[in-house]
């Protein structure tokens, strides 16, 4: 009773702000004409731990929030105790308020997927995918309750000042890593078998679809960071064939302005990579909600384009100042008292594929 009181909950929260089909989009994707100018997102949520960063981020007036993995630590293949887990952080007053402030979309990382750096092997990747919608309040009747995955898109404001935001599943279709000697990060290696896949065939037809509608920023969500390079973490890098695929579809598709953002580490950074990209591409990594990271140096990344990183509890806000011609883009890492941590600032014209 309490799941199905609660997973009402959460849909009444999702109606708030309706969202109207376009014939030019995909089934299944949504496009709301409310102007989005602060997008809020940050991952990693121990449900049983003290969450005093959620005021905070409601004190940053979010318009939109993006939860990008790990919003339970299940670490189970028992999907009822996995739902038991989901009931507790519903439960939570903080998250209930910024549930209620403003639309929200999430995807789900290994914690929340149920398998600590699970992939497309995890036996229960079906029922957790349902476990997964019914708390995030996905009606019945939405398409993501037939596709495999829980990957979606959704369209905010009008063209002009259209924000597009795109959330990958980097779990259900993902191939085994490459193991080897562990490493500071871990124990993964990069591998580039051609066989390999991050996102399967199905989301990356899905995926060309989404970049190839217009939009003036698009915000593309991942669970692990996709910039970074591999330093025994789980990472994009780790199948690099799959990141280049990546980088080459935003470039293909003409997409311009598209920024990346990523959780799972337990600290804050900004990455950027430029060569070999239709323009430089940022990944904004958050985390964690409520953990402190327990070693202060983080893995190498050459890609870090502030060579600052933050260990604490924290949360991403991407502000954008539709005003003028040249739209400008902040990018801002907040500790508890939201005070910037981390901040990156570039023109939306500086986000455009080069002719």
């Amino acid at each position: 009773m309490l799941l199905r009181s609660r997973t009402l909950f959460f849909a009444t929260v999702f109606t708030l702000i309706p969202f109207v089909a376009s014939s030019a989009e995909p089934a299944g994707d949504s496009v709301s004409e409310s102007v989005i100018s602060r997008v809020v997102f940050g991952s990693c949520i121990q449900q049983d731990r003290p969450t005093p960063i959620f005021p905070v981020m409601l004190s940053a007036k979010p318009e939109l929030l993006l939860f990008l993995g790990d919003n339970i630590y299940a670490d189970t293949a028992d999907i009822d105790v996995m739902r038991a887990k989901y009931d507790l952080l519903a439960k939570n007053n903080g998250f209930q308020a910024l549930m209620s402030a403003c639309p929200v979309m999430a995807t789900w990382d290994d914690h929340d997927y149920g398998l600590n750096d699970g992939g497309a092997s995890y036996p229960e990747r079906d029922a957790a995918q349902q476990a997964f919608l019914d708390f995030w309040g996905v009606p019945a009747d939405s398409p993501r309750r037939r596709q495999a995955g829980v990957y979606e898109a959704k369209m905010f404001g009008p063209p002009g000042k259209r924000v597009q935001v795109i959330m990958l599943d980097t779990r259900y279709f993902r191939s085994p890593l490459r193991k080897g000697t562990r490493q500071v990060g871990g124990p993964y290696l990069p591998d580039d078998d051609p066989e390999k896949t991050m996102l399967g065939e199905a989301q990356w037809k899905w995926l060309e679809q989404q970049l190839r509608l217009p939009a003036d920023v698009r915000v593309i969500a991942s669970g692990i960071q996709v910039v970074a390079e591999a330093a025994g973490q789980e990472t994009w890098s780790n199948l690099p064939h799959e990141r280049k695929r990546l980088f080459q579809l935003i470039q293909s598709t003409s997409a311009g302005g598209a920024i990346i953002v990523s959780g799972d580490r337990h600290w804050a950074e900004v990455s950027v990579v430029s060569d070999d990209v239709a323009y430089p591409l940022i990944d904004a990594t958050s985390s964690s909600f409520n953990q402190k990271h327990p070693r202060g140096t983080p893995t190498r990344n050459q890609f870090r384009v502030i060579e600052q990183t933050y260990h604490k509890e924290n949360f991403g806000v991407i502000s954008i100042d539709w005003n003028g011609v040249d739209p400008e883009v902040t990018i801002d890492i907040r500790d508890m008292t939201g005070t910037s941590q981390i901040k990156k600032a570039i023109r939306l014209s500086e986000l455009q594929p080069t002719k």
